[in-house]
């Protein structure tokens, strides 16, 4: 998904809930949902690149190309936690719920 600009995209949530790593800019919600794989653990839930250009995309397909054929063990881990995440309206509204809390609590500590 080589967005210039991607306040909160939907797409990659549906590729990391039905197993398809993406491959994404790192810009606004894009960069926010899509954790960085990380070549030393094998963990991460896509590919991201940072500059807006033919030569990223290029360069970060290849590297999860790579990875395909290379470290299947990675893409499989990679996959089940993608698939695992919890991206519901829930999970968001307890966190939110949380953080009042806790600024509720810190209000009265003042």
């Amino acid at each position: 998904m080589p967005s210039i600009y991607e306040p909160c995209g939907l797409n990659q949530i549906y590729s990391l809930k039905y197993g398809t790593l993406p491959i994404v800019r790192a810009t606004g919600g894009l960069d926010d949902t899509v954790e960085q794989y990380d070549e030393a653990g094998g963990t991460g839930t896509g590919f991201k690149f940072w500059d807006a250009s033919a030569a990223a995309v290029y360069y970060t397909v290849g590297w999860a190309v790579s990875t395909y054929y290379d470290r299947p063990q990675h893409i499989a881990r990679m996959i089940r936690t993608a698939m695992s995440r919890d991206y519901s309206w829930q999970r968001s509204a307890e966190a939110y719920v949380e953080l009042y809390q806790r600024a509720m609590d810190n209000k009265a500590a003042l």
